[in-house]
């Protein structure tokens, strides 16, 4: 006789007699759950689950507890394992943590209907479970308490049955990929611009001698890693003392300050996979100053580097400066941060590999969105060409102010900017605050942009100067399609953009 389901998730009954059975089954429980906290980089326990019935799991510098106390002894039992083969299976406490906060979703009528359901009826159950229209972590969760029953060979259910959980129980369809799709998550040029501007400006501070405050600086600094290297917050906020070096070679006046942190959110800890990033030399005296703080105020190294207790207040003081510099309430977070990273270098040309490396993903394929939402080849070539209405309303840009020809002429001669970019005699379009001598950069194709540029109200000249760039933007597509990803296009780009900017705010009225 073809077994019934026995159990409606609308009766108030549970079948004790059910659960009794089953956890008669299960092998006892270890005297100490142990687990991996990757935050504190320490291996925490959870001593006699068996009597105990509130665990504490930690994970990215938080701590959830989770109560067993109003469960049914036998539902708990089951529970308790589950959590101990999610382990097993080397889910991170982040992940299993995420899980089991749902758990108050999850009722012990829930639980027994899932232990009396076979194979042949969990679609129903499913079904049923599904209208309540859940969160999508308990259904998972859900899930992994069918992957228990399917590991003591339960009511029909065995080893083979785990892809049929994986892939027929359907769960709540997410675009994980909705805001990267409409490009709500990319900071534009005038967002970034105050980020790199304050940037300088810490260095140029600090240069001068001026003091900063360690809080001031580990904001900067954060922000940084989200900036330059896409790190996740808890990327950041595990990160050591002993994992940032500097190094001072005696040939440059600035040391190199390289990072070492590992790829976040993989399955396993056991084969962490480290990555490795050079701070742009512009910015590595805000390192040299973290580290010469931790320095004073540790001797193991073991510190973290930025102070911080968890990747939530990463995230939160990363969020706050953005937002901050920017102005804007809508975008800012660290995650905004890492999704501009990544498409600005797909932008760029990057390959799947090259960009699976920098975001560090295990798998080539995840960062196929950023491809999908990317400019084509002719739209780049638009671009660098100011062509494009979309990129060429871009922000205003920062300089100290304009000046007549008249006031060029009375500057002193290292003021006055002048250069043969590729072959191209240029002069006469502004002055520099500083002086062209002591500016590392290329003059004329980094001058447009900088807050140091002092441009002429000539339009005419300035119009001059965008045609000879465009020439050379031509000539390089010409000449080979692999030069578009190149650093000297990359930069010819972004200096068409910077002139067309400085044109408009002659045009309106801005000088």
């Amino acid at each position: 006789m073809e077994k019934q389901l026995a159990f409606d998730l609308d009766s108030p009954e549970i079948d004790d007699a059910a659960l009794t059975t089953f956890c008669a089954r299960l092998q006892p429980l270890p005297s100490v759950i142990r687990y991996y906290d990757e935050f504190d980089d320490k291996t925490r326990s959870i001593p006699g689950p068996t009597e105990e019935n509130i665990f504490e799991i930690f994970f990215h510098g938080r701590c959830l507890k989770v109560s067993f106390v109003r469960r049914n002894s036998h539902c708990a039992l089951v529970l308790k394992h589950t959590l101990v083969m999610m382990l097993e299976q080397d889910l991170s406490a982040a992940t299993i943590a995420s899980y089991f906060s749902k758990l108050h979703h999850l009722t012990d009528h829930d639980l027994t209907a899932l232990l009396q359901a076979s194979p042949l009826e969990i679609g129903n159950l499913w079904s049923k479970m599904r209208a309540r229209e859940l969160g999508a972590g308990v259904y998972i969760l859900a899930k992994h308490i069918l992957h228990l029953l399917c590991t003591y060979h339960w009511n029909g259910w065995s080893h083979d049955y785990r892809d049929f959980l994986r892939t027929t129980l359907p769960l709540p369809a997410v675009d994980k990929y909705a805001a990267v799709r409409g490009g709500d998550v990319f900071l534009s040029p005038e967002d970034e611009a105050p980020i790199v501007r304050h940037l300088d400006d810490l260095v140029t501070r600090l240069r001068v001698g001026e003091h900063i405050p360690h809080p001031a600086l580990a904001d900067a600094g954060m922000m940084l890693c989200a900036y330059q290297f896409a790190m996740r917050p808890v990327q950041i906020g595990i990160l050591d003392a002993r994992h940032v070096r500097i190094w001072n070679d005696g040939i440059e006046d600035d040391p190199a300050v390289h990072l070492t942190f590992h790829m976040a959110k993989q399955r396993g800890n056991r084969h962490r996979v480290q990555l490795t990033r050079r701070v742009k030399r512009e910015w590595v005296l805000i390192f040299v100053y973290l580290k010469a703080y931790l320095d004073k105020a540790t001797t193991d190294g073991a510190e973290k580097f930025f102070q911080v207790k968890s990747a939530q207040e990463v995230s939160r003081r990363i969020s706050s400066l953005v937002r901050q510099l920017t102005g804007s309430d809508d975008l800012g977070t660290a995650t905004d941060l890492r999704h501009t990273a990544a498409q600005r270098l797909v932008d760029a040309g990057a390959g799947h590999e090259e960009l699976a490396e920098y975001l560090g993903h295990a798998h080539t394929n995840t960062g196929l969105i950023y491809y999908a939402t990317s400019a084509s080849h002719a739209e780049r070539v638009n671009r660098a060409l100011g062509a494009s209405e979309v990129y060429r309303r871009i922000a205003k840009i920062a300089h100290d102010r304009f000046i007549s020809p008249d006031e060029l002429a009375l500057l002193k001669d290292e003021q006055q900017i002048a250069a043969i970019p590729h072959g191209i005699p240029i002069s006469g379009i502004g002055g520099c605050s500083s002086g062209q001598p002591s500016c590392p950069y290329n003059p004329v194709a980094s001058c447009y942009g900088c807050r140091k540029f002092m441009p002429v109200t000539d339009n005419g000249l300035h119009s001059k100067v965008l045609g000879d760039m465009r020439d050379i933007v031509l000539f390089f597509e010409r000449s080979s399609r692999a030069d578009l990803k190149s650093p000297t296009y990359m930069q010819l780009q972004r200096t068409i953009s910077e002139i067309q900017t400085v044109m408009d705010e002659i045009e309106g009225g801005g000088a």
